[in-house]
């Protein structure tokens, strides 16, 4: 098995892939929608995503956390929750665990990214002024494999 830096097993090129987060804001998924529903929305952004459970609802809050090195099939590669529904105008945290080595979170549209870290404690915010949905990665982790 081929460990990274940290002597952690790097997880499969299909894992890494897949261990991307969304932000929703606004309206465009409903609190109700099935699972299938939300599965579409995403175009299969967490089919394998082991610690994707549905979208968080956090609309209400005009600040969430999401942490940046959780569990995702054994490997501390995952954002936790890998998705969070927001409002607009909402910021998103970004917090480091201190695992999995060093990540950072990048905007698939390239609207905002964050330096790469490996230290706990570590945060980068964005905030999120218009509806849409937001894929995001970790680049280190995302091409390994």
């Amino acid at each position: 098995m081929v460990r990274n830096r940290d002597r952690q097993p790097r997880p499969t090129r299909r894992r890494l892939l897949a261990a991307g987060g969304t932000v929703a804001t606004g309206a465009l998924l409903g609190a109700t929608a099935p699972a299938a529903a939300q599965s579409t929305e995403f175009d299969g952004w967490f089919d394998d995503v082991d610690n994707y459970d549905g979208v968080v609802d956090r609309t209400g809050q005009s600040e969430v956390t999401v942490e940046v090195g959780v569990d995702n099939g054994g490997q501390p590669y995952g954002f936790g929750p890998p998705a969070v529904r927001i409002d607009p105008g909402a910021t998103v945290v970004w917090e480091w665990t201190g695992r999995g080595g060093s990540h950072n979170v990048v905007a698939e549209d390239g609207s905002f990214e964050s330096e790469l870290v490996g230290e706990a404690g570590h945060t980068f915010s964005h905030t999120f002024e218009e509806e849409g949905t937001f894929k995001y990665v970790c680049i280190p982790t995302r091409h390994s494999g």
